[in-house]
């Protein structure tokens, strides 16, 4: 017994021995086999690809794991990129951030130039683009052929006998360059399981994806959510695929599918028939996106929804599957129990049909859709035919919808609720090709739509927006603007006029056109900007910020206006009119004219909001305006000319001037240029209101700034960079003349000169004296002296300087200098006479000469320039 229990110990330990090796080998195995046969694995990919594809391939890298599917081997390539050579050079067929191919672990031990047997692919994060050109070939088509590769199927370089695959993240294009068709599936996860080594298995599918459609640069779908779990009867020997048990959505509508598709040479051969699985109208909802649908849950409704059909024929190069769709719907409700209103007899009969598979012949057909909510009946019928070559569209439609039930049946996502009432009874009916030649004739068109009552709220405009009335009218020719008449916080405006091109506007994409007269008692441009508020929590402080009014592209229209009152900024105008242009996101201003500051404007230019910054160009004519208002209201002329705050008058003048705008449409006064030429009409100055004058005024004894002679004074100002150039301006006081000219910046900073041309009779006795003993003709040519004085500084701390003293001992020394030569011939004599000097004295005391000079000098114009004197001692 003692040994049958050492002999159970002992094969005990044995088993656990071995059972450790086992485990420690394959723990080895795992780590190791990826190590050692990596660089085997990756050879025999890049073989298998460089054999097989006419492309260029590119990754990153290649990482080969045991661990990630055990026991299969797992290879990795991460970041590959499937680039088409000619003639889709620059398109990329295939990428994906990583590629999983799952192996039998037997495939390391197979020679490098050997097949690789493939049991499961997973592929994520990727872009798979189908493209055509416009002579029908496709980036697909990348399969090299060889007489190896036709040969014989048994050499192919892959073994897809998979069990499975899996796509996450995926997004799918298709491009025909041929027709301009785009079909893009975003987010695609797809999964696939069967045993792809029989020849017939079944496929079990789940698919999910947002399917977008457009067609000749017209979008039909746009990000549509579609879902599909199907299984597919495989058969791969004939090429066909059947659907068996499967379940489709279209947004939140199911669908169900019966038949098959199958492939027959070059051509696919389709027998489908789908159908909803239920007739309920909340199929109808359903077809929304989930975000606009609401809670169907809550729903209730009442009557069918169906939609139906099949697609059977073959889809070749030059035919279609034949189909035909219907949509139908019988004596409907819906009601959201949270809504007050129910849409009731809802009546839908349309129809998508294709009878003979040629794609010309595909035709939409509208027999019957209408409802009602309330008291109003809304109806519309129509039909569109040749929908690839010259679309034929044929619409009427009739009836009274009250805006603000809109909210009271369906749960919109609209932030401020609607109100109003539209009432429509048109038809139309035009070809495109009508539309793209403009031959309007051909487009006949009948009825009248009416709107009244509208009211709109948002953060998109300023205030409510009102519209009492407007009406169109519909005609072959033109599309009539009878009447249209709004208001918006104090502003009103009454429009009418035509539509020139509206249906190239609609359908091609046209600037659209007309001409209007535009009336107003009373615009206020602030009415029309909203603006935008920014809360940040830093100290709860709150930013305002107006949001920039963009000029829209899309218009080409004229506007007569006449308006009685117009506010800009702090501007108020009367009796405004003139034509406008819009076009190019710009507006021309043409012989605009207005009442303003107790005169009168006119102007012509343009303001222009295309590019990232808004600019205005000007001529402006402006007449008998008031000096004071106009230039303490504007702060661009403010910045022009600062001085003109002192005048009290009128003026006449006329300026160039352009620049950007800010994001409230007043000039930027950093970026304006132009110039401005000003004459003044019976103006008077007041000096208290500027510094720069009382200054002048303290400093020049001899003149009173205030009874300066500023009648019909014209100057010239050129501005730039925020720098304003002075032309030389000539004045007058009493019979001493002025003439000013220099510079200033927008920042109040200044540099003048001023020129004064003073009598010498303001100089005193002693200088006429000295005049009156010259001959007569000396006497003559002696009449003024000029000064040159200087202002700089700024206007609201400014310093005055001048150059009087030395054109003072000039003059002295001029006239000493004359006499000199007029007496000379008289004897030395005469000259001690005339200035008191003992010209025989020794020629050491010339220095005693020179500072008599000086001192007549002082004594002659001391109080010329300077603080006004009032005793000889304050001299």
């Amino acid at each position: 017994m003692a040994n049958t229990e050492k002999t159970k110990k002992s094969i005990g330990k044995k088993i656990l021995k071995w059972v450790s090796i086992v485990v420690l080998l394959l723990v080895i195995a795992v780590i190791s086999i990826p190590i050692i046969f990596k660089d085997k694995i990756v050879v025999m990919v890049t073989n298998t690809i460089n054999n097989n594809i006419n492309a260029t391939v590119t990754f990153k890298e290649a990482n080969l794991s045991l661990l990630k599917n055990f026991p299969s081997l797992n290879l990795t390539v991460n970041d590959l990129a499937v680039a088409n050579k000619e003639p889709f050079v620059g398109d990329t067929l295939f990428n994906a951030k990583e590629l999983s191919l799952a192996l039998n672990i037997t495939e390391l031990f197979k020679k490098s130039d050997e097949t690789l047997a493939i049991k499961n692919i997973t592929t994520k994060e990727g872009d798979i683009n189908i493209i055509f050109d416009k002579e029908g070939n496709g980036n697909f088509d990348i399969a090299k052929t060889t007489k190896e590769t036709t040969t014989s199927s048994d050499e192919s370089s892959f073994s897809l006998n998979i069990d499975g695959y899996e796509l996450e993240d995926i997004n799918f294009n298709y491009l025909d360059r041929s027709t301009n068709t785009k079909l893009s599936i975003d987010s695609i996860y797809h999964t696939g399981v069967g045993n792809f080594a029989e020849d017939v298995f079944n496929l079990d599918t789940k698919t999910t994806g947002f399917v977008s459609f457009d067609l000749d640069n017209t979008n039909y779908l746009s990000k549509v959510k579609i879902s599909l779990d199907a299984v597919l009867g495989i058969d791969l020997k004939n090429s066909k695929y059947t659907f068996k048990e499967n379940t489709g959505y279209i947004n939140q509508l199911p669908l169900e599918f019966d038949g098959f598709i199958q492939l027959v040479g070059n051509n696919q051969v389709y027998d489908l028939n789908f159908k909803t699985p239920t007739s309920s109208f909340k199929n109808a909802l359903a077809l929304l996106p989930k975000q606009y649908a609401g809670n169907l849950e809550s729903i209730k409704t009442e009557g069918n929804f169906e939609v139906n059909g099949f697609v059977k024929g073959t889809l070749s190069d030059n035919t279609i599957p034949a189909f035909d769709i219907a949509i139908i719907s019988k004596n409907a409700l819906f009601k959201y129990a949270d809504l007050p209103k129910s849409v009731t007899n809802i009546n839908i009969d349309t129809k998508i049909v294709n009878k003979t598979g040629l794609i010309k012949d595909t035709y939409v057909s509208i027999d019957q859709f209408n409802f009602k909510i309330d008291e109003d009946v809304f109806s519309t019928n129509g039909n569109v035919r040749n929908i690839t070559t010259n679309p034929r569209i044929n619409i009427a439609a009739k009836g009274t919808i009250n805006l603000a039930n809109i909210g009271k049946v369906y749960p919109a996502p609209v932030k401020q609720a609607l109100a109003g009432v539209l009432k429509a009874d048109i038809t139309t009916n035009f070809d495109m090709n009508s539309v793209e030649k403009a031959n309007y004739q051909n487009i006949k068109n009948a009825g009248e739509v009416t709107v009244s009552g509208f009211k709109y709220e948002g953060t998109d405009v300023a205030n409510t927006f009102f519209i009492n009335k407007a009406k169109v009218t519909f005609n072959t020719n033109a599309i009539k603007l009878n009447e249209f008449e709004a208001k918006t916080g104090t502003s009103d405006l009454s429009i009418n006029g035509n539509l020139d091109n509206f249906y190239g506007f609609i359908f091609k994409d046209e600037v659209l056109k007309g001409n209007f007269l535009l009336n107003s008692n009373n615009l206020k441009v602030a009415d029309f900007i909203a603006a935008d508020e920014s809360t940040e929590t830093k100290e709860t402080t709150t930013a305002t910020s107006t949001s920039t009014l963009k000029i829209p592209a899309f218009l080409d229209v004229k506007f007569t206006a006449n308006a009685k009152k117009v506010a800009y900024d702090n501007i108020n105008l009367t009796n405004v009119s003139g034509d406008l242009y819009i076009h190019n996101e710009t507006v021309d201003l043409k012989n605009l004219k207005s009442d303003i500051f107790g005169g009168n404007i006119a102007m012509n230019g343009n303001v222009s909001t295309k590019g990232k910054t808004a600019s205005f160009k000007m001529d402006l004519n402006l007449s008998k305006l008031n000096i004071g208002e106009s230039f303490g209201a504007l702060d661009m002329l403010k910045s022009i000319a600062p001085i003109a705050k002192t005048i009290e008058g009128k003026m006449n003048s006329t300026i160039t001037i352009s620049g950007n705008l800010n994001e409230d449409m007043t000039p930027n006064l950093k970026t304006i240029s132009g110039d401005l030429l000003g004459q003044l009409l019976d103006t008077k100055l007041k000096v208290s209101n500027s510094k720069m004058l009382t200054t002048l005024s303290d400093k020049v004894s001899f003149l009173d700034i205030s009874k300066l002679n500023l009648h019909e004074a014209t100057g010239l100002f050129s501005f730039k960079d925020g720098q304003v150039t002075v032309k030389p301006i000539k004045l007058n006081y009493q019979d001493i003349g002025m003439q000013v000219s220099g510079k200033h910046g927008f920042d109040q900073t200044m540099n003048y000169d001023i020129v004064f041309d003073i009598p010498v009779k303001y100089l005193g006795a002693d200088v006429t004296n000295l005049i009156a003993k010259l001959t007569a003709k000396d006497a003559a040519s002696i009449k003024s002296v000029p000064v040159k004085g200087t202002l700089t500084g700024s206007f609201g701390s400014p310093n005055f300087s001048s150059n009087i003293k030395d054109a003072t001992a000039n003059l002295v020394k001029d006239l000493v200098e004359k006499q000199k030569n007029a007496l000379l011939n008289q004897g030395k004599d005469k000259l001690k006479d005339l200035i008191g000097i003992d010209t025989k004295k020794d020629s050491t005391k010339q220095e005693d000469v020179k500072d008599k000079v000086t001192d007549k000098v002082k004594d002659v114009l001391g109080g010329l320039f300077g603080k006004k004197k009032t005793t000889k001692k304050e001299e």
